[in-house]
């Protein structure tokens, strides 16, 4: 299930939620970069907003291995990773999907919406080959780090980068070649669009009501990031 959702008065984000074994990540980490990628990943998995940490078993002696600036500049950068993780995991999802079901504000019909649906895939299609193609370079110039004693975090920042812009702009090519869509209209999506119009302190509210509505645990969250006036 994917979300045409408003973010201003004529401005629409993808957005949809999926569980922990929904999004594609199941690729088993065989290979230097596989396995470094994995390691990548599963520290923002736990960086996640609104997921209960858990522990590594082996988190007590990394402690005492890494020193507390060390983690501190690990933990930031991980969060910072983590704030993509919504767009990414939808595209991810789509790059398997043949066919997906779109709700959509009612007061758009189906055609208008799936007009905006492919728009956002293309945008994000040319978005994703442009920062591939730059992580890319990252990640080799990285490799200047290896010589620092210590986990190349540098490394890894680009390693994850890389592997989810390649990933992101197969799904969005995926949802815009081979996805079979079908458009369905939602009165809770199109009281959102007045909604984000309001002042922050009035919507607030307004936006956990509609996200509790469509059953969407982090939909709030969101939204507040994309709004434009």
């Amino acid at each position: 299930m994917v979300y045409l959702v408003p973010a201003g008065a004529d401005r629409y984000e993808l957005y949809c939620e999926l569980g922990d074994g929904d999004d594609g990540q199941d690729e088993p980490p065989r290979g230097w970069f596989r396995q470094r990628v994995h390691a990548m990943r599963e520290l923002v998995r736990q960086a996640e907003p609104g997921r209960r940490r858990q522990p590594a078993a082996s988190e007590s002696a990394q402690t005492s291995l890494v020193g507390g600036a060390m983690r501190r500049v690990r933990d930031l950068t991980v969060r910072w990773v983590a704030a993509s993780i919504a767009e990414q995991r939808l595209l991810w999802h789509l790059r398997r999907q043949s066919d997906s079901r779109a709700l959509h504000p009612s007061d758009l019909d189906g055609p208008a919406a799936m007009r905006h649906v492919r728009s956002i895939l293309q945008r994000d299609a040319d978005r994703h080959l442009f920062w591939l193609i730059f992580d890319v370079v990252g990640l080799i110039v990285s490799g200047v780090f290896a010589i620092v004693p210590g986990p190349n975090l540098v490394a890894y920042y680009f390693a994850f980068r890389v592997f989810g812009h390649h990933l992101s702009r197969r799904g969005a090519r995926q949802g815009l070649q081979r996805v079979t869509w079908y458009p369905e209209s939602s009165e809770p999506l199109r009281e959102l669009r007045e909604v984000v119009q309001q002042r922050p302190s009035d919507r607030r509210e307004r936006i956990r009501a509609i996200a509790d509505r469509l059953d969407l645990e982090r939909l709030g969250a969101f939204v507040e990031r994309t709004i434009r006036p």
